[in-house]
Formats: structure tokens, sequence, C-alpha cells
């Protein structure tokens, strides 16, 4: 205590500079609400003014120039009087959270009988300043308690008293930070009040005022924390819903344009979908990445969207087609392509559309591109859709046998197929043999 009384001037300065930059920090923040944020910009700055009074009567405390007279009764009085102004400052925050914040309807009765307690200590303060009721200053201008110093004491108790039992009562209704930091912060500045009375010389209960600002903005930075990690949780959330509601809706669209593919050509009914499952069976034993392997998928589920443009007399024609009707088939290649590259978030469906029919050797079409000019994507469809067309019946021919299918599928490595991908396919399809 000795230490304090020694130096409690420097503390009481740089408490009242921690306060001030407190106050600052509250009034610029966005948040908590406007008019709470106002309640606790100005408990700060009451704070540091309460502080520097304190301070500024010490000083001057025996000093018997006019200005000493002056300062030590000025100081004196706002020090009272703020004293009492914070708690009522105080009621005003716990109004304000149990309104604000649907805890309570109305305020509450102790709340309404802190503010009439307050105007009544201030009314006792103003009587006084010219009665001398709470303290006295004899010729050497030095600072006296009076006998009823304890009477301007009651107004302080009987608010810090409502005040605990309004947050006890609603403690059910408040977070565990709130009610524990509101808790403290009521009794700190009523133990330092007890302390102070008992030892004369030592202003706890100003310094411990400052410690109380300190609670608030500490419990405000950990709510604005918890907030913002919830904002971002429900940022998150909302993010991943987007997603999932884009892909359905994507994979609903991609559905629907390929039973519009299918209701073309009844003998190839299932065909885009068993190829797109080639596709990404391939890509997967290449190798490619989750993402690369979708975008396989979705491009070989489209790869025959331009046939939607194709006469279908043409398409469900029995028997072999002539040279001008091949020709027009062979048109479905631009026509996917034209159709798909308007979805420009998904570039790569257009892919499979345009170059499936394109052979390793440049003897395909439409662009008759070779090796690696070829896009993977289309390198991946081309071997699966050959292979699931011969595979299946067409209006020209019934399904070819298995034999003759690996016969053709080899036959192609390096003319019609990449051999990587060609080689693939034929594991898989010797899977499928050895699971039959």
């Amino acid at each position: 205590m000795a230490f304090i009384r020694a130096h409690q001037l420097s503390f009481m300065l740089f408490m009242s500079g921690v306060s001030a930059i407190l106050s600052f920090t509250m009034l610029i923040s966005k948040f908590p609400t406007r008019k709470r944020k106002g309640i606790l910009a100005l408990m700060a700055f009451c704070v540091v003014l309460i502080l520097l009074f304190e301070r500024y009567a010490y000083i001057y405390r025996g000093n018997e120039e006019p200005i000493g007279f002056y300062m030590v009764r000025i100081s004196n009085g706002f020090v009272f009087f703020l004293m009492l102004f914070i708690l009522h400052l105080l009621t005003q925050y716990l109004k304000d959270i149990l309104l604000n914040e649907g805890m309570m309807s109305r305020v509450p009765v102790l709340l309404r009988i802190c503010e009439i307690t307050f105007t009544a200590g201030a009314v006792l303060l103003v009587i006084s300043l010219f009665t001398g009721l709470y303290y006295t200053f004899d010729e050497h201008n030095v600072y006296h308690r009076s006998p009823a110093l304890a009477v301007s004491y009651v107004p302080c108790i009987i608010i810090v008293t409502l005040q605990i039992i309004t947050v006890l009562r609603s403690r059910r209704k408040l977070s565990r930070g709130r009610f524990l930091s509101l808790l403290f912060s009521i009794i700190l500045p009523t133990v330092a009040s007890i302390i102070q009375l008992l030892s004369y010389g030592v202003s706890l209960t100003c310094m411990s005022l400052a410690f109380v600002i300190i609670i608030y903005y500490t419990y405000m930075l950990i709510h604005m924390n918890k907030s913002g990690e919830r904002a971002r949780a429900r940022e998150i959330e909302f993010y991943k819903e987007s997603r999932r509601l884009e892909s359905a809706l994507f994979s609903q669209t991609v559905e629907a344009l390929v039973n519009a593919i299918d209701a073309k050509d009844i003998y190839t009914h299932g065909h885009s979908s068993r190829v797109a499952v080639y596709s990404r069976e391939i890509a997967e034993k290449a190798g490619l990445s989750k993402d690369d392997c979708e975008k396989v998928y979705f491009a070989a589920l489209l790869h025959d969207v331009g046939k939607i443009g194709i006469s279908d007399a043409i398409i469900n024609k029995v028997g072999k087609l002539t040279d001008k009707e091949y020709e027009e088939v062979k048109r479905h290649t631009i026509l996917g392509q034209q159709i798909l590259s308007s979805i420009k978030q998904s570039p790569s469906l257009c892919i499979g559309a345009h170059y499936h029919h394109e052979r390793y050797d440049g003897s395909g079409y439409p662009e008759k591109l070779t090796g690696e000019e070829i896009p993977e994507i289309a390198r991946i469809i081309a071997v699966a859709d050959a292979y699931d067309s011969m595979a299946s019946n067409r209006s020209y021919r019934n399904s070819l046998p298995k034999t003759q299918v690996i016969r053709e599928i080899i036959n192609g490595i390096g003319t019609q197929f990449d051999p990587v991908y060609a080689g693939i396919m034929l594991k898989i399809i010797e899977n499928e043999n050895r699971e039959t």
C-alpha cells in the first residue's frame, strides 16, 4: 500500500492515458451498437477526467495560492460527481444490454431506482459543496473528511447493490463472459472504495475504474473475435451451400441435355452416361487430379450434344449413311462446340464435344489434329466413346463381341487412339471380363 501511495500520481497519469486511448478506440470501432459504443466511450472518458482531477487534487493540496484554492475545490467536486456519473453510465449500459439483446421487454424496476438514486446523490453533492457535508478545507487549503462523509457513499452503495442484484437475476440470460465481466466490474470499484475508506490518502477507487474500462474493452475484443469467427463460419457454410446448389444445378442441367441427346437416338440411350463413367475411370487410373477427373466426366457426358442439331432421320437411319449424310453427322462436333462454348464458367465442357473424333494419327475431324495436339480430355473420351460404341447396339448393326472390340482397340493404338489411354481402357475391359 505504501508503494501505491508513493507512486499513485504516476499510476493515475498512466491509467488516464490508457483510458483515453480506449475511449477513442471504442468510439471509432464498428462494434458494438452506436448507443452502447457511446456509453462505453463516455465511461472511459469520465475515467480519464476522474483520474486527472484526483491527481490535481493531490498536486495542489496545501497550495495556498489562488490557483491551488480553486483547483483542489474543482478537482474534489468533480471526483465525487464523476464517481456517481460513472455508476449512472453503468446503469445505462446494463439497460442497453437487457433491452436490446431481447432479455427484457422493459427497464427493470431496480435500474429505475438506480437512476433516481443517482439524481438524489447529485443533489446531495451540490448541497455538500456549499455546506461542507462531505469534506472541508482548512486555512492551509488541505482537504479533510467531514463526519458525514459516509453519507456520500450511500447513493453509490445503493446503486451498486441494485446493479449486482440485476446482474445476478439475469445470469441465465447472459453469456458466461458477459456475466463475469459485469459482475467483476461492479464489485472491483466497490472493494477498492472500502479499502480507500479505511486507508486515507490512497485513491484506489479512481484507479480501479481504469481496470473496469480495460475489462469492458477486453470483453468487447473477445466478443468481436467470436462474432468474427461465427460470421466467417457462416460465410464458409454459405459458400459451401452455394457451391453445392451450383453443382446440383449444373448436374441437373447436364442431365437434361444428356436426356435430350438420348431422346434423339433410341439405339444409343445411356451411351453418354457410360462413356462418361469410362472416361472418368481412365482419367483416375492415369493419375489425374480429382478436379480434372470431374472435368473429364462432364465433358464426356456432353460429348455428343451437337447431335441435337442433326436430323432425326439421319441419326436413326437403318443401314449405312451416304457420304452427304455422313458429312452432316460430322457437323455434330462443331455444333457441340458452339453450344457448350457459351458456358464460360466451364470452358472444358466444349473440348470433348469438339475434338472427340480427332484421331491420334491426324486423320480424324474436324481439325485433323495429331498426337498430343489433341486435348487430353478428348483423347480420353475418344477411346471410351469408341469402346462403348462397339460394345452397344446401333441402328446399322448389333454390338460386337468383346474379343473383336479388344482387337479393334489394339489395332487403333497409335493411329486412332492415344497409346496410354488405350492401354488403360484395355485393362478396364480385362477387369470387367474377370469380374463377369
